[in-house]
């Protein structure tokens, strides 16, 4: 890694949340991240396995939940048990940072930090390795808040968005802008006026930054909950470590570190850089069955994707996933059928955000078996 070898650089994987929209297959023990949705093993394998060519696993972190914190562990055995790092409760991205951020600065003081979803697909993945380099170096070099945007290719109104400003500087070959703000999910006019600028990217959730820096923005914009987990940190490497998490961690605020950290920093006077890298990558964040199919090179094509026995008569642009049971379609299109052996689930394939609404509804009437 050349000049970012010289420092301390850390990636924290956040591999907390449940993935609803992949309901009945992603429950809360077995979450997008820990199901094998695109190829043979599970998106954090595929992630892990990604990053392992410039992180070794004594600088690899994952920030999990107490429900699937057993499972990363059989997952990614060589990860020291100490870096998987089990939230009590679920408090968004700050509070998981954050409480990454502290545990790396008890050990190493500052480092250069890598924060990544740990369920997104990215088809090239040496070129995903040059870029990240790139804002690492950035993020060394300048203690700037770096993210990584990807160049979108339609009006999406699902992704927050980016927008740069000014000339390009370099790192690596590669461009870094200035970031004026970052918008939430835009309605379709707006995401329409946003592509055709050429000044947004999507904001695909990956940072990278300092320890210090990141630290101290945490300090300024969330401060209780800065002063929280540095309580916190007073009692990590002690006995009383898991006690005290369990007492302090859910009094933590629950916002996402967009709100709470990248969005204040790009205000005039908030005393903090912060830069994008566009980053074409082969990006898809995996956001629903539909998703899946679009990736598959059959389903590009409009034709059926099945992970099981399918007979399919006058259909086309089904995604069907049945490990055992033959799945028989007759004159149906566009559709997902995912099929567990205590659910189905049937719906349209351009409703298939909507799946998570029958999580909603199994949580309202208490089915637990279900959730």
């Amino acid at each position: 890694m050349s000049k970012t070898a010289q420092i301390t650089a850390h990636a924290v994987l956040l591999a907390g949340g449940r993935g609803t929209r992949f309901w009945p297959r992603s429950r809360l023990r077995t979450p997008k991240q820990l199901l094998n949705i695109v190829g043979q093993s599970t998106m954090l394998e595929q992630t892990v396995e990604r990053l392992r060519p410039l992180f070794p696993f004594s600088k690899l972190w994952v920030v999990t939940n107490t429900e699937q914190a057993h499972d990363v562990r059989r997952l990614i055995p060589r990860l020291p048990k100490a870096q998987i790092l089990a939230e009590p409760v679920g408090r968004n991205t700050a509070a998981a940072i954050g409480l990454a951020a502290f545990h790396i600065a008890h050990r190493h003081d500052d480092a250069v930090m890598a924060v990544l979803p740990a369920d997104h697909f990215i088809a090239q993945a040496e070129r995903y390795r040059h870029v990240a380099q790139a804002a690492m170096e950035v993020a060394e070099r300048e203690a700037s808040l770096v993210v990584l945007g990807i160049p979108p290719d339609r009006p999406e109104t699902g992704f927050g968005y980016i927008e740069r400003q000014g000339t390009a500087a370099a790192a690596r070959g590669e461009e870094v802008f200035s970031v004026k703000r970052f918008t939430e999910k835009p309605d379709e006019q707006t995401a329409r006026e946003f592509l055709a600028s050429g000044r947004y990217l999507w904001n695909a959730g990956m940072f990278f930054w300092r320890v210090s820096a990141f630290l101290d923005c945490l300090k300024k914009f969330l401060p209780a909950t800065h002063a929280q987990l540095e309580r916190l940190s007073r009692t990590m490497g002690t006995s009383r470590y898991a006690a005290a998490l369990r007492r302090i961690y859910p009094k933590l605020e629950n916002i996402s570190v967009d709100y709470a950290i990248m969005e204040p920093a790009t205000r005039e006077g908030s005393g903090r850089s912060v830069s994008v890298l566009p980053a074409e990558v082969g990006w898809s964040d995996i956001g629903s069955w539909a998703a899946v199919y679009e990736l598959n090179p059959a389903g590009a094509a409009g034709e059926n994707v099945s992970h099981g026995p399918l007979c399919a008569i006058d259909s086309r642009g089904n995604y069907v996933w049945s490990s055992k049971k033959l799945v028989a379609a007759i004159g149906v299109n566009d559709l997902v059928v995912v099929e567990t052996p205590d659910a189905l689930l049937i719906c349209q394939r351009n409703r298939a955000q909507d799946v998570g609404k029958v999580v909603k509804w199994a949580e309202e009437r208490r089915r637990k078996d279900l959730l």
